[in-house]
């Protein structure tokens, strides 16, 4: 029997493994290609995210195969303006919707010959027109969050009163835009389970498989010496990540630091903005875009997770506990992962909860470390990749067969 063929398009190309969204994809590519599909990976290779081709040429060399389209998805402020005033779709789409793309799509289903085509973001849902004339194919969609949720938080936590404005317009726009595009997919796969509802809310046409990041808990090794020191990693071009470690440092920082005072707290990610360097002192660590981030992850025992806007899943805070772990987060860090404050994590949601956290970890070092033993079984049991990858092949080749 010929193997399964699935084309996946990507708005960027899914590395390096820094961020949740490129780990997510990923794990998609090597999930299909696990289950002996043939995997063609399509990605824009952006202006904002590029790679150069010494880096491309050693990615994904074990899939059917793997192509990038170059394209120049800057954002000016003319653009914006232009978008706010003449357009009913949010910017965020039309920047990702370039005939040199489509192009490529076109050609790849012509000579692949798909049974299934994936998304892997909501705002390349503009080529969903030439898909649908250029192939019989299931087409799914792959959602890592609920986009109009994330902004509709960044914008609960914005200051600034235009800024507020226009990031709520954007949200509205933005929730329009993935109601309306939803329905046109055959398949939609969130990534939790809350997400699956708020999708059940508003797309009643679709099949909707919910399949959580998986783990390969094998890979992820605890080490022995680790420091009871704290730590977070994310794409800091990111707005709720910015956020984050602005409120954490600024609003957090200073009750956590009375409490503990001997406590560390360091933070990395990609495109750390200069602005982060002011908080570079009293305990506080700034270091910027690491080279390693298994290295510097790896000595560090707390996840700190402060965010307070943001959706879908937090990959980091699933290797985390599948490492071994402990784990603070607020409840939107939490979303979408089944895990109990107090048996697989702490939640803290104001300053004096994180600072309580904190204290509660390093004074019972014993009762930490079994609640980091039930956040690894938790994963092992529920978040496990091999499985999540069988269960999502099963259902689309019974939902292929069906047709």
């Amino acid at each position: 029997m010929p193997a399964k063929r699935i084309l996946i398009l990507t708005n960027r190309v899914p590395y390096p493994l820094h961020d949740g969204g490129n780990m997510a994809t990923d794990a998609m590519v090597r999930g299909y290609a696990s289950q002996g599909w043939d995997v063609y990976l399509l990605s824009m290779n952006t202006s904002r995210h590029h790679l150069g081709k010494d880096v491309l040429a050693g990615l994904y060399k074990d899939i059917y195969r793997f192509q990038t389209v170059d394209i120049n998805n800057e954002v000016t402020p003319a653009q914006v303006l232009q978008n706010l005033l003449f357009s009913s779709q949010p910017n965020h789409a039309t920047r990702f919707t370039k005939p040199v793309f489509q192009q490529a799509i076109l050609q790849a289903i012509d000579s692949f010959q798909p049974d299934v085509v994936q998304v892997e973001s909501v705002f390349l849902s503009g080529y969903l027109p030439a898909i649908r004339e250029a192939t019989i194919a299931l087409i799914t969609l792959r959602l890592h969050n609920i986009e109009w949720q994330v902004w509709q938080r960044v914008a609960a936590a914005e200051k600034n009163l235009f800024k507020k404005w226009y990031i709520s317009n954007l949200s509205a726009r933005i929730r329009n835009y993935e109601k309306k595009v939803w329905q046109q997919y055959d398949v939609l796969i969130p990534i939790t389970a809350t997400d699956a509802q708020v999708v059940d809310e508003h797309a009643k046409h679709p099949q909707v498989i919910t399949i959580p990041f998986g783990i390969n808990t094998d890979t992820q090794v605890q080490q022995a010496d680790e420091k009871w020191c704290g730590y977070h990693i994310g794409a800091m071009d990111w707005l709720p990540n910015q956020d984050a470690i602005h409120w954490f440092a600024k609003e957090v920082w200073q009750t956590v630091r009375a409490q503990n005072p001997d406590f560390e707290f360091y933070f990395a990610g990609r495109n750390m903005p200069d602005v982060f360097n002011a908080y570079n002192s009293n305990g506080l660590h700034c270091m910027g875009e690491v080279a390693d981030a298994q290295s510097f992850i790896s000595d560090k025992k707390i996840l700190i997770v402060p965010l307070r806007s943001g959706g879908g899943i937090r990959v980091k805070i699933l290797e985390a506990m599948a490492a071994g772990k402990v784990v603070i987060s607020t409840s939107v860090g939490m979303q979408g992962i089944d895990a109990i404050d107090g048996q697989h994590y702490l939640m803290a949601n104001t300053p004096q909860a994180f600072a309580d956290a904190i204290s509660i970890m390093l004074q019972d070092k014993i009762a930490a470390q079994a609640i980091a033993g039930h956040a690894k079984e938790l994963v092992a049991a529920s978040y496990n990749a091999p499985f999540l990858a069988g269960k999502l092949s099963g259902t689309l080749t019974a939902l292929m067969n069906s047709r």
